[in-house]
């Protein structure tokens, strides 16, 4: 028998795919600013700069959106009685018998483990990188972003910024390590997206459905 249960929350499938659109646009949006793959044409002698800069523009809403939303995710993670099934996924990720049975279910070997989270180890802990990498990469760019915007917000943080600039080495290394966690997003979406979809497939039960409809379906042994 087939049941359907109630899995992630609205707010937390919309801070998902708000974090996913933040991502692919700051991904775009930064290669651009490092290396400007499109030049507009100079025929008729006027500035060119504009299209830069609006690349930096989408590049700095987009930041703040990504931190806006992931501080909103922590809160949920924290706070938020349906997250529960999130936290929960702490204690299979410590536990070495579902790790094994994990392993063996991508192997082909055995069956997927029952744990009781809603992520199993390996998602647990690439989840856990990636948060990581998210407050890594929101910082090394909100120093950036200190040294370019002099006043407003950039100012309020400039004193604070500046501490961690030292701490991390300098500027030039500070903009290596944004570069580095970029890096870190590209390589993480298509595994990400092939493991969902591989759940989805070879699990049959609704594994990407839940996270756009909130609901998953489960197997239930009839008595």
């Amino acid at each position: 028998m087939i049941k359907m249960h109630y899995e992630f929350s609205y707010w937390l499938r919309i801070t998902h795919w708000v974090r996913f659109i933040a991502i692919i646009v700051l991904v775009v949006s930064g290669f651009y600013i490092a290396y400007p793959f499109i030049s507009p044409s100079n025929n008729g002698g006027e500035p060119v700069n504009f299209l830069n800069a609006l690349f930096r523009s989408w590049h700095i809403v987009f930041g703040f959106l990504l931190i806006a939303v992931t501080i909103g995710k922590f809160y949920l993670f924290i706070f938020d009685k349906q997250s529960k099934i999130e936290r929960d996924s702490f204690w299979d990720f410590i536990n070495p018998k579902v790790w094994l049975q994990q392993v063996g279910y991508y192997l082909l070997v055995s069956k997927h483990p029952h744990g009781k989270g809603v992520y199993n180890p390996l998602q647990f802990m690439a989840y856990l990188g990636i948060y990581i990498s998210v407050v890594m990469i929101s910082l090394t760019g909100l120093i950036l972003y200190v040294h370019v915007y002099h006043e407003g917000m950039g100012g309020l943080f400039y004193d604070f910024m500046r501490y961690f600039e030292v701490m991390m080495g300098g500027l030039a290394f500070v903009r290596e390590l944004h570069h580095i966690f970029m890096w870190i997003f590209i390589i993480f979406l298509p595994i990400h997206v092939y493991l969902a979809v591989f759940n989805a497939v070879h699990g049959k039960n609704g594994a990407m459905d839940s996270i756009i409809s909130g609901y998953r379906w489960d197997k239930v042994e009839e008595k």
